[in-house]
Parts: structure tokens; sequence; C-alpha cells
């Protein structure tokens, strides 16, 4: 994998470069957020580890900047020392894909930068996915609905992707989060997060909406005629 680690931390930035350098993956580093995001923008990587203290252009802002004005949707992991809900979800809101907090085990980082570099790669089968007037092209990973595109983060774009494959189909949180994470789950409701952004995106600025929450159970996109209006 192509890396991008974004750490003010000049020692913590050593470490995870000869660690995951060592496993195979080629890295690029920046001390500071605006390096950070000349670099993120300038580059394609395959995961972004980016942290959210920073000199010059804080993570948060940094990764909001990359989702809205570069429109990249190169996978993000947040990393941080603040394990409040509310920074977690924060995180989140600004199109962050996994939040890991300081300190956390190499092997850990590891496999959550392997996980969400696959996340933010097309699937496959089936070139086009659609229900209604919502499309999601698998090759591109461009997502339009009533012929107008869709920015959503790759976190955003699989979670899409697990419900198109089962039009009108209830998918449990359960198969969501380990779609997702695998047996890494986070420790906060981050589904309820992503499922609120991704709602936003192709529900609120549409008329019908298709993201159904199942209460207790789980979620469903709606065909075509299941649409209330």
């Amino acid at each position: 994998m192509n890396i991008l680690i974004i750490e003010d931390n000049a020692d913590l930035a050593a470490s995870l470069w000869d660690y995951l350098e060592s496993k195979g993956h080629v890295i690029d580093a920046a001390g500071d957020g605006v390096t950070g995001m000349n670099l993120a923008t300038a580059n394609e990587y395959d995961v972004i580890a980016l942290d959210l203290i920073l000199p010059g252009l804080d993570g948060l802002e940094l990764c909001h900047r990359l989702r809205v004005d570069a429109r990249k949707c190169t996978p993000v992991l947040m990393l941080t020392a603040r394990d409040t809900l509310q920074d977690k979800l924060r995180g989140f809101e600004v199109g962050a894909d996994d939040y890991l907090v300081k300190p956390f085990a190499l092997q850990e980082l590891d496999a959550r930068l392997r996980a969400l570099a696959r996340r933010g790669k097309p699937g496959s089968g089936t070139r086009i996915l659609q229900v209604s007037d919502l499309t999601l092209d698998l090759d591109t990973l461009e997502v339009e609905r009533a012929g107008h595109p869709i920015a959503l983060t790759p976190t955003g774009l699989q979670v899409l992707e697990v419900l198109m494959r089962r039009p009108g189909c209830v998918v449990t949180r359960r198969e969501l989060e380990t779609e997702l994470w695998g047996d890494q789950l986070p420790d906060s409701d981050a589904l309820s997060y992503h499922i609120h952004a991704l709602r936003r995106a192709i529900d609120k600025p549409f008329r019908g909406h298709l993201l159904r929450t199942v209460r207790r159970i789980g979620y469903r996109l709606s065909r075509v005629d299941t649409i209330q209006t």
C-alpha cells in the first residue's frame, strides 16, 4: 500500500514509518497540516493516517478540506489522544473513516489501514448498481441521484454498496459492522454516524427518501415503489 502519515510527533512518525515500511508498504510523511494537505491532494494514496492535533492546519480541518474542496475519497484513519465520544463523532462528521486512540498497538494500526485500503477499492460483480434514481458505478465509485453527483467517503461508499446489492431487504447492523470493520469493531456507535452522513447525502437534498431505519434491527434501501413523498 501507499500510505501517507500526517503526524507532528517526530518520534511517533518515525516509529510508524519504520514499522509500516517493514510490512512492505510505501510511506510518505508530513509533520504539519499544510504539508500533509499538499501531499494528500497532489498524490494518490491507498490510505492516510492523520493526527488530530497538527501545527498549521489541524486534522479535522484538513479532513474536511480533503473531502469538500479537493473532493478526495482517500480513506482516512484519524489518530488522536482524545477519546471522548464527541471528539470521535466530530471526526466522522468531517469525513474520517475510522478512529484510533493513542496509545495503540502497531499491529492494530496496520490491520485498520489494510481494512480501510480494501474499503476504498471498487467492488466486484455488476458494474452499475441502481435503486430508484440512485446509482453507484463500481468502477469509478461515482454516485449520482437524479443526475446529481454525490460525494461520499470510502466508508459511505461501502455502506451504500452493501445496501444497494440488497435493495428492499433489511441489512442488520451486525452485518454492516462486520463488513466495515471485521473483527476490529470500533468502541463507539460509529455505524450510526456513517448512516447519518449517508442519509444526509443521498436523501436530504431530494424528494423521496430511500434509506430507511428498521428499528433495533438495521437498515434498508427502499425500492422505487416504496418511496414515500
